[in-house]
C-alpha cells in the first residue's frame, strides 16, 4: 500500500504513522510506517500542488518515482528521525 502526504512537520507525522497515534487511519489499518520517498518544499503551496499531482497519477507513475530517488525501496527514517 502507499500512501501520499504533506506535512510541516516530517520527523513528528513520520513518528505517528510508526507508533499508529490514530489507530483508525488509513496508515494504521494498512500497515504503512516505511518512510520510502520525501522531499522539501518552500512553500506549503508548492508541497499541496506536489501531492496533489502524485496522488493523481498512477500506482506505477508513483512507483517510478520512488524508485527514482530509492531503487531499494529503503526506509528513510533514518535521515529524518534525529531532527
Amino acid at each position: 500500500m502507499l500512501y501520499v502526504g504533506v506535512t510541516s512537520d516530517l520527523h513528528k507525522r513520520v513518528c505517528q504513522h510508526r507508533h499508529k497515534h490514530y489507530p483508525g487511519s488509513f496508515t494504521a489499518r494498512y500497515n504503512c510506517s516505511k518512510l520510502v520517498y520525501y522531499r522539501f518544499f518552500e512553500r506549503i503551496e508548492y508541497a499541496i500542488a506536489e501531492e496533489k499531482r502524485i496522488k493523481g497519477g498512477s500506482r506505477k507513475q508513483k512507483i517510478a518515482l520512488i524508485e527514482s530517488v530509492n531503487a531499494d525501496w529503503a526506509d528513510l527514517w533514518s535521515e529524518v528521525q534525529f531532527w
